[in-house]
Order: structure tokens, then C-alpha cells, then sequence
């Protein structure tokens, strides 16, 4: 038979969603896929139950409700400062996820080139390859994740047509300030490439830190795609609900691209998120306050046990360094062990990486505070079993 295709090559499943797999296994805390253990407000549940009964249950119009895209619009364009005709720059997808994947399959035409900040979710890359295009990665230097103004430039030098920008970023936590957004914008400008946002942590920004939206720069709403969803913002993961903003022109070849990707998503749950788009400012007020809770929460039982961290400024991700602490050739068999042995679940963060790095695990916290308590606890015992294994 015929070799499969070749893009198979440059990349593997999944490494978080494998560490999922592996939780379940051996019934870890799974701190390594980022999903809540807690319901979506009572609003949304009602609405779902409803959504169940009265419907809608066939197709919806296959780039999104009007309702969905008129509250959507609505609430997106209170916090980037931007005009958004709910008609015109908005296209619901299914998830993030494939609103991604429709932004740079709209952008890129085969070969050309695609900057990614690293480390990065890993769906950025599969998203380039799987696009035909061509990854150019840009390293961000820990511990503070800047990056360096002229390997940026070398970078968008080479014709990149656009850039893929996770901000707050997954896995570091870096919230990008005003300076490197101008700079970022300023390239883009000069070398007439288009930015394409991830910002599904938005609301998960921790003070003193602030999220600005690129699109409200000058001149950037024509050349910034912003991507995001409901997953994040409502605890509704299993939901699929993301959305693409941007200008008109864009839009349409996205609505054509998403039409043949997935025809639209479910028609019963976007009637039913209808409703977590209708709240009102104190519910994303207190959900930044929860998860800053639970990040003093968790960063405090890091440093009680003596594990050194990079303090993530957004999102609800954490990385770990145990470079001092590893007895393997490898984060992915120290990941193993540790949900095996201690039965807690990380990601090894090489996933996150072009270049082989394996100092660091990922942990995220959007648990309840039992399971971070508990997680925690099963934690307390790591230098003790490592200390019997090296024996």
C-alpha cells in the first residue's frame, strides 16, 4: 500500500491529551489537561436544559447564530475597544481549536511561513503543518518569556505572513505588555503580515498585569485575527464553542474554510451559551478573582514544598523546573512516574518546545480548591519517593 501522508511525520498526537489518557489510568489528579472540575454558572445549565427541550436541534446558519454573534459582538467589542458588526466579523467555530486552525488555513497558502513564539500550546504547529505551511519558531527566554527584538525581526525577514500570538500565553503564563505588543504591531506593519491571537484566558489576567487586545492598536484591526472561545470563560470545555473576530475580507474566506471544516457548531448549545454571553461585568470580575485565588492557593503549596516555578502572570498554567530534581533521561518518564507513583498528572513541558528541553512539567490549577488541596498533599511526597528511587 501507499506511504501515508507525509505531514504525518512532523508531528505526533497529542501530548496533553496522551497525559489525560495515562491519568485515567491510574486515577490521578489531572493537573495536565486544562479543564475545571467545577459546573458552569447555574445560567448556563438552565439553558441547556432547555435548549433540550425547545431545541433548536438541525442546523444552525453555518457561520453562527444571530443571536450568539450579536451578544458575542456585543461583549467583545466593550473590551477591545473595536467596532464589531456582528454580521460581518464574526464566525462562530467549533472551538478554538478549529477556529485556529480556519485562521491560518485562511492566511497561508503553501510554503509560506508562520512565526510561533516558543514554548507554545502545541496545536500551533500541527496547525501550520497541517496548513502546508512553514513553522519559523522564536524563542521566549525564561524566566520573565521575552523575546529578543532582532531574532523577531530575522524572523519576519524571512517573508513570514503572519504570526501566531497565545496571549496570556499557554504554557508560561506570559501576559505580553503594551511595549511588545507595539513592537509586534510595528513589524507586522512594516512587513504586511497578519497576527493571529489566541485569547481564550482573557478574563485569567493577574494584577498588576492587564490583557490588551491587539486588534485596537493602529492599524492592526485589518491584520489582526482573533481567536478564541467560551471553553475558558465558562467551564464549558466539553462545550466546542470558539469564534473567530476580524475584518470583513477575512471573515468570508474563514466562513468558507470553517462551511467544508465542520459545516457549524452544535445549534441546541449555542442557544444555550446564549446565556453566559448575557452576564454581566461582576461575573468576569469574580472569575478573575477566583482563579487569582486559586493561583495563591497553588504557587503557596509550590513554594511550601520547595519546587521552584515561574509565577505565571495570566491563563492558569504553571511551569515547574525540575532539572534539579529528575532522576530520568526525559520530563515525559518523570511525568509518568509521578502519576504512577505519586498520582498527581503534569504535561512534560518538551511538548511546549521546538528544541529539546526537558527541564520543566505543567501543572494547571483551574480546580477546586479540595482537588488543589489534594493535589498538593499527594505533591508533599515527591522528594520523599524520589529520594527511595535513587536508593
Amino acid at each position: 500500500m501507499h506511504k501515508l501522508a507525509n505531514r504525518l511525520d512532523h508531528f505526533s498526537d497529542s501530548v496533553i491529551r496522551r497525559m489525560t489518557r495515562i491519568a485515567n489510568q491510574y486515577q490521578a489528579i489531572n493537573l495536565s489537561q486544562g479543564f475545571p472540575d467545577f459546573e458552569p454558572p447555574k445560567p448556563l445549565i438552565d439553558a441547556l436544559k432547555q435548549a433540550a427541550d425547545d431545541g433548536p436541534h438541525q442546523y444552525e446558519i453555518t457561520w453562527g447564530s444571530a443571536e450568539f454573534r450579536h451578544l458575542l459582538a456585543k461583549k467583545q467589542q466593550n473590551l477591545m475597544n473595536i467596532d464589531i458588526n456582528p454580521d460581518e466579523n464574526v464566525l462562530v467555530t467549533c472551538g478554538s481549536t478549529e477556529a485556529m486552525m480556519c485562521a491560518v488555513m485562511t492566511v497561508c497558502n503553501p510554503k509560506d511561513k508562520v512565526i510561533i513564539f516558543s514554548p507554545f500550546y502545541e496545536n500551533y504547529g500541527a496547525d501550520a503543518i497541517l496548513s502546508d505551511a512553514t513553522p519559523i519558531y522564536v524563542p521566549l527566554i525564561p524566566p520573565t518569556f521575552e523575546f529578543d527584538k532582532q531574532q523577531l525581526r530575522q524572523a519576519f525577514e524571512q517573508g513570514a505572513k503572519a504570526l501566531i500570538l497565545c496571549n496570556p500565553s499557554n504554557p508560561c503564563g506570559k501576559v505580553f505588555t503594551k511595549a511588545e505588543l507595539d513592537y509586534i504591531s510595528q513589524l507586522a506593519i512594516e512587513f504586511d503580515a497578519y497576527i493571529i491571537t489566541d485569547e481564550v484566558y482573557e478574563h485569567m489576567v493577574y494584577a498588576p498585569h492587564q490583557h490588551l487586545y491587539l486588534a485596537s492598536f493602529p492599524n492592526m484591526k485589518e491584520r489582526t485575527i482573533c481567536c478564541s472561545s467560551l471553553s475558558k470563560t465558562y467551564s464549558i470545555t466539553g462545550w466546542r464553542l470558539g469564534y473567530i473576530i476580524a475584518d470583513k475580507k477575512i471573515i468570508d474566506g474563514c466562513k468558507m474554510i470553517h462551511d467544508f471544516l465542520t459545516v457549524g457548531a452544535a445549534a441546541p448549545l449555542q442557544k444555550a451559551a446564549c446565556a453566559g454571553l448575557a452576564l454581566g461585568e461582576d461575573y468576569y470580575q469574580k472569575l478573575t478573582q477566583t482563579y487569582t485565588d486559586k493561583r495563591r492557593l497553588f504557587l503557596k503549596g509550590l513554594d511550601d514544598l520547595g519546587l521552584t516555578y515561574y509565577e505565571p502572570q495570566g491563563a492558569y498554567y504553571v511551569l515547574v523546573d525540575i532539572s534539579e530534581i529528575n532522576p530520568f533521561n526525559t520530563d515525559f518518564e518523570f511525568c509518568e512516574w509521578l502519576i504512577r507513583e505519586v498520582g498527581v498528572a503534569a504535561v512534560p513541558g518538551s511538548a511546549f518546545f521546538k528544541h529539546p528541553e526537558y527541564r520543566y512539567i505543567r501543572f494547571h490549577f483551574a480546580k477546586q480548591e479540595p482537588t488543589l488541596i489534594a493535589a498538593l498533599e499527594r505533591l508533599s511526597k515527591l522528594k520523599e519517593k524520589l529520594s527511595c528511587l535513587k536508593n
